[in-house]
């Protein structure tokens, strides 16, 4: 049978009807009562054969009315994206492994960054090695077209944090490196983003370009900084990553801006008790200079944080020292209000090296801006994390965070049912560094956080390391992993978000330009080949 619909336009004359053709004229088994229904002055005239039709098309004007069609096929795809993802699951559980077994230290991440970039090739990216002078560092690409999206992933580990993935701290001595801070699921969870993005778009039939940057040396070495300054995020959008931690957050939280230097005089050296007159004492103008720092703390913005140590001071007492070393680090939550402190911080040095009669050398060793949170990518995170939902332990996992609770100081023991739940937006400020911060002054940025450690362990502890390792840390990898794939999705669902970011970030830096404190010509601070 031949089925017809008329129905009134709002725009036409409350008389007139279009008339439109469905799909399909075959005519049913037994015929069927054709129904009329017809409304005059603003009413629909409706024709249809069977009531079968008339059903669905009822089911039509209330899902049109009512805008659940909408929100019910946009909970339909991202449902489906996670089904993808839960079912896919296993090999990036098996990857974080490996590199979490690697435990590779800043620049040195060869076989890491080399099994990031494998896995990413395999799943259709070319792959770019070699950026910014780093051998560790590369960019893996998908697609063409806007907008572009890129995933920040890191792997580096950190020196003395190993620990297997148990609940009791191994025997102290000469422990080798570990993934206290969880890069090995940082890495993983964002190239698994990645590519269930790019797969995504491929089967939607979607433009745009999906990138994963591989960020070596986050922990000590301002990686990031190096990938910007070589031209690595030009053209970029949008930038999404993550940071393991015991809680799942969407992110709007900053971070604190840093500079760190070592601090070097040269002297001249004497016997100390026959001649001491003849000497220049490299470790005097290092005193002088620790006391004037110690005075300035109280001439500072209340926020400051300023902490050194002396590296080198001499090598007998009876020597007066021609060299010596003092390595500080100084913190705020602004860039640039760093950036004056920074300048009294050296007028300290100089005082020191002028009192003493010696030679003043100062090499920054890093520098990270503070986070410019956006508040456009934070709001998509935090409707796709509460749709992903938290960690949800089983009874062995209940076991091993339960044994790592029982070490930690009374104050700092949580529930264990922190890692369930889903905190909204949070604004201040986490007293940590991070080259993300670099990246966010440049380009539209979202970080978020889940839960990937046990509740109140944090980072940069054996505790951490042992999760990062097992599956409790895989299972706040897989939150961060399907956050960020949906949040992505929405960006190249909806191009108007695009703008919308970097409105924000403009907003965010009220007229303020990026200046990095490293010098315009360090190179990366690679460590010495081995024998």
């Amino acid at each position: 049978m031949k089925l017809k619909w008329t129905s009134f336009d709002p725009t036409d004359d409350p008389d007139s009807v279009r008339e439109t053709a469905w799909p399909g004229d075959a005519r049913l088994a037994g015929g069927g009562r054709g129904a009329r229904v017809s409304r005059r002055r603003g009413r629909c005239s409706l024709a249809l054969r069977t009531g079968l039709s008339a059903l669905v098309f009822s089911l039509a004007l209330l899902a049109a009315s009512s805008g659940w069609s909408g929100k019910a096929m946009a909970q339909d795809w991202k449902s489906s994206v996670i089904s993808e993802m839960d079912r896919g699951s296993a090999p990036f559980d098996a990857l974080s492994r490996q590199i979490w077994k690697l435990a590779e230290l800043s620049f040195e991440e060869h076989r890491s960054a080399s099994l990031l970039a494998d896995v990413l090739r395999k799943a259709g990216f070319s792959v770019q090695t070699h950026l910014g002078d780093m051998p560790t560092a590369f960019v893996a690409t998908a697609g063409s077209g806007g907008p572009v999206v890129a995933f920040l992933g890191e792997y580096d580990a950190l020196p003395g944090l190993q620990q297997e993935a148990v609940a009791r701290k191994q025997p102290t001595g000469m422990l080798g490196a570990g993934h206290g801070c969880g890069h090995n699921l940082l890495g993983t969870a964002a190239a698994w983003a990645a590519i269930q993005t790019w797969s995504s778009l491929q089967k939607e039939g979607r433009p745009g370009t999906v990138k994963f940057f591989g960020c070596p040396a986050e922990e000590n070495g301002c990686g990031k900084v190096h990938l910007l300054r070589a031209g690595a995020f030009a053209g970029v959008d949008v930038a999404l990553t993550w940071h393991p931690d015991d809680r799942n957050e969407p992110g709007m939280r900053s971070t604190l801006a840093n500079v760190g230097a070592a601090v070097r005089y040269r002297g001249v050296s004497a016997h100390a008790a026959k001649a001491p007159e003849k000497g220049r004492s490299s470790l005097d103008a290092i005193q002088l200079m620790s006391h004037a720092v110690e005075l300035l703390r109280e001439h500072v913005p209340s926020e400051t944080r300023m902490h050194y140590y002396i590296s080198h001071g001499g090598t007998a007492p009876n020597v007066v020292p021609d060299f010596a070393e003092l390595k500080i680090t100084v913190r705020h939550p602004e860039s640039t209000v760093l950036q004056s402190v920074w300048k009294r911080v050296l007028k300290c040095a100089e005082a020191g090296a002028l009192a003493t009669e010696t030679k003043l050398e100062i090499e920054i060793l890093g520098a990270l801006s503070n986070v410019i949170p956006n508040d456009t990518l934070a709001k998509l995170a935090e409707v796709n994390m509460q749709t992903v939902g938290g960690v949800r332990y089983d009874a062995e996992e209940l076991r091993f965070a339960e044994a790592l609770r029982e070490l930690l100081p009374p104050e700092g023991k949580p529930g264990l049912d922190l890692a369930g739940k889903v905190f909204p937006i949070q604004d201040g400020v986490t007293p940590w560094s991070t080259d993300v911060g670099d990246v966010s002054w440049n380009v539209p940025t979202g970080e978020i956080r889940a839960a990937a450690f046990a509740p109140g362990v944090t980072p940069h502890t054996w505790q951490s390391t042992a999760c990062s390792g097992m599956s409790i840390g895989e299972k706040g990898m897989r939150v961060a992993a399907k956050t960020m794939a949906l949040t992505a999705l929405d960006v190249f669902r909806e191009p108007g978000l695009v703008q919308n970011a970097k409105r924000d970030l403009q907003r965010r830096l009220n007229g303020r330009a990026y200046v990095s404190m490293i010098p315009t010509d360090a190179k990366p601070r690679l460590p010495a080949p081995r024998p």
